[in-house]
């Protein structure tokens, strides 16, 4: 069957397979090759993770690429069965899969000829590192595959650089195809030529060895101007478009006279002209007729020129006009006919048209002379059977690929199991799992569980549903691109904790440390603990902020009564007379008296009420009252705690990891007991010694005591005038 294309597990395992319980769910443990032998037997519905990306991983992107034999990104069940079943074929024991990196050579497997070959290929390349047979293959051995492949010997990919042949014609070849046709990468390091660009090489150089055969310049019709023709005829490109108009507006002068002052430039053209510095080369002038238009007049070649157009006339007329006309004694002096720019266009025709096929390739660079002995010599023959032999030479290119493949699986296969087909690794706390990329450090806790964010809608839309606290943050490193990360806050109080712009500090698993500020607070229960005071907190917090709100009215009346005194007394008149006194407002007595009434009667109420409370308590049995006090508690308390309870309860790691595109197979716990092991809290260490005297703290005064005291003797007081009434 295909890599990749195996089928799903459907009949029962014959397999003695091993279980262990942890986040709420069986795990199946991976321990032995013969656990890996049997995988493909284990029912999908027992794996933890379906598929899961190849990046924003702490696993090596090679060997993830690697795995990813379809390219998509992610990384499937077929797919993993494959690399399974394909490294215990190649292996005489799989168990070299649960060991320490590297490959000895006597693990490889020789039961077919894919093993001889891969085994000898492996051998060649400890050769080639300066190893020998009896050390072990590590994945820095294959980091730079250039390294493996000399430029002088054949490698397999079709690719023939000049170093490969001892022929200098054949290497001088080479290296004009590739100045020409562009290198080809050589698993050497290098570049050269394969197939394609030969062909291509070789067919441009017909073409062009075929196009200067259509020209030559020994024709007098074809070429009149001999071997100056080229520059004569890039004279006569330059100022043609200019010439045919010329003469096209003589001839509309002679079919129509009125129509001569239209063709000439009016004066208001010259008017714009005056108002400016002129030159030779200004646009404006350039865009003027090259001479006065008239019936019938001959194009001046010399005086009555536009001054823009000087030059290119006077160089047409030496490379051109003169060596046609000139020893003829034809032309008139100084002056071209239409005739005579007739018959040009005419006899330069030919060598347009030859020129209009010339062929569109560098290889113009190169002398016709090379260019005709490489057509007519055998070099073509020569290098096509250099690239087929090249090509022949892929047994040990192919089988260094399979022994890079071979050694990533050794080293990184089993710990992608671990987080695929359980969560052994983020469970059992032995190793961190592969999607946990650091700790974040903030408000004196660290973070264990954090994951890249790569889509902040997706995960906005997906993460809360994971219970969790958490907190995204922008993550900064000079020199590196930003790196965006979410925190799961599983222990600790984190009332009023967590605030957009907080900073902290991540450390990556490289152990490189990142400025983290925090851009995003999802709020969720930590603790029963916590959910217990969020109501006394939240009454505080309210009572603290009505408290606030009231005195910050009142000082804002206070200020514009004051405000509003001093502008009446400054801006009073001064009086000129004595003014009669104004009478002063009497005391409303019946105003006073209902206020006094109000608040008599709350403080009844109030009163009343209390006394109530109190008489019920203190009727009942002394061990009957702290139950009531705690039931009390309860009554207030029990609704945030339930509800804390009940999200504690559904907190799981799944909707995390399905948010970075992750097929999470199962509800992956995150309980009370683990939650405080993915977060650390500031302790101090152990035998540290404390000294308590802190020459900055307040100082103690009696009140507080005091009004406990005084609090228990009302308390006991009332206690006993109620047992006596």
């Amino acid at each position: 069957m295909p890599q990749g294309e195996q089928t799903l597990a459907t009949t029962q395992s014959q397999h003695k397979w091993r279980f262990f319980r942890s986040g709420g769910f069986d795990q199946v443990a991976l321990d032995s090759a013969a656990d890996l032998q049997h995988l493909h037997e284990l029912d999908p519905k027992l794996w933890t993770v379906l598929n899961c990306p190849t990046t924003g991983l702490e696993f090596d992107s090679r060997t993830a690429a690697l795995l990813d034999t379809d390219g998509d990104g992610q990384i499937r069940v077929p797919e993993i069965l494959a690399a399974v079943r394909w490294c215990c074929e190649r292996l005489q024991d799989a168990d070299i899969l649960f060991k320490a990196p590297g490959l000895p050579l006597n693990a490889i497997a020789e039961q077919d000829a894919e093993g001889v070959h891969l085994k000898a290929a492996a051998l060649r390349v400890l050769e080639i590192v300066g190893k020998t047979d009896a050390d072990a293959l590590q994945v820095s051995d294959l980091a730079d595959m250039t390294l493996l492949f000399s430029p002088h010997h054949f490698n397999g990919d079709g690719v023939v650089m000049a170093e490969l042949t001892a022929d200098a014609e054949l290497a001088q070849l080479i290296t004009e195809i590739i100045q020409t046709q562009g290198g080809q990468p050589d698993r050497s390091g290098g570049e050269g030529i394969h197939s394609e660009s030969l062909e291509a090489f070789y067919q441009q150089a017909t073409a062009v060895v075929e196009w200067h055969a259509a020209g030559g310049c020994e024709d007098p019709e074809f070429c009149p101007l001999g071997p100056d023709m080229a520059e004569a005829v890039a004279a006569f490109e330059a100022i043609k478009a200019k010439v045919d108009d010329f003469f096209v507006r003589c001839q509309l002068a002679a079919f129509d006279h009125r129509a001569t002052d239209a063709l000439n430039p009016a004066v208001a053209v010259y008017d714009v002209l005056s108002n400016k510095a002129i030159h030779s080369n200004d646009v404006d002038v350039a865009a003027l007729p090259l001479a006065a238009v008239a019936a019938g007049l001959s194009l001046p070649l010399g005086e009555g020129i536009n001054p823009a157009w000087t030059s290119a006339i006077h160089d047409f007329k030496h490379k051109v006009v003169d060596p046609l006309f000139g020893a003829k004694g034809k032309h008139k002096a100084g002056h071209l006919t239409l005739e005579q720019w007739q018959s040009i266009c005419q006899q330069l025709q030919p060598w347009r048209l030859w020129q209009s096929t010339k062929p569109d390739t560098k290889l113009h660079q190169l002398e016709l002379e090379r260019l005709q002995a490489i057509v007519a010599g055998d070099s073509k023959a020569k290098l096509e059977a250099l690239i087929a032999q090249d090509l022949a030479a892929s047994t040990f290119a192919d089988n260094v690929d399979a022994v890079e493949l071979l050694v990533r699986y050794q080293r990184d296969l089993v710990t992608l199991l671990r987080n695929f087909v359980s969560l052994s690794d983020f469970y059992q706390s032995k190793h961190k799992a592969i999607f946990q990329i650091g700790t974040l450090y903030l408000d004196q806790r660290s973070c264990e569980l954090v994951l890249k964010v790569s889509d902040m809608a997706r995960h906005a839309t997906m993460a809360p549903f994971s219970g969790c606290y958490l907190v995204y943050c922008t993550c900064e490193r000079q020199g590196e691109a930003p790196l965006h990360i979410v925190a799961a806050l599983t222990g600790g109080d984190v009332d009023e904790l967590m605030v957009p712009g907080r900073n902290g500090v991540f450390y990556d698993r490289q152990g490189r440390d990142w400025r983290a500020m925090v851009t995003k607070v999802v709020v969720q229960p930590v603790s029963i603990g916590q959910a217990f005071w969020s109501p006394y907190k939240r009454v505080a917090a309210f009572i603290e902020a009505q408290l606030q709100k009231f005195a910050a009215s009142r000082d804002k009346d206070i200020e514009a009564k004051t405000t509003t005194g001093v502008t009446t007394v400054a801006a009073a008149p001064t009086p000129t007379a004595p003014a009669t006194p104004t009478a002063v407002a009497g005391f409303d007595i019946a105003k006073f008296a209902g206020i006094f009434a109000a608040m008599g009667l709350a403080v009844g109420a109030i009163g009343t009420a209390l006394a109530a409370v109190m008489s019920g308590l203190f009727s009942l049995l002394w061990w009957q009252i702290p139950l009531v006090i705690l039931g009390v508690l309860l009554l207030i308390s029990g609704p945030s705690m339930l509800m804390a309870f009940l999200t504690l309860r559904r907190r799981n790691l799944g909707p995390l990891l399905d948010a970075n595109g992750w097929a999470v197979n199962t509800r992956a716990k995150i309980n009370v007991p683990f939650g405080a092991a993915l977060t650390g809290l500031a302790r101090l260490p152990a035998g540290a010694k404390r000294s308590l005297t802190d020459p900055f703290a307040e100082k103690k005064r009696p009140w507080g005591s005091l009004l406990i005291l005084l609090l228990v003797l009302i308390g006991a007081g009332l206690f006993w005038w109620f047992r006596m009434h």
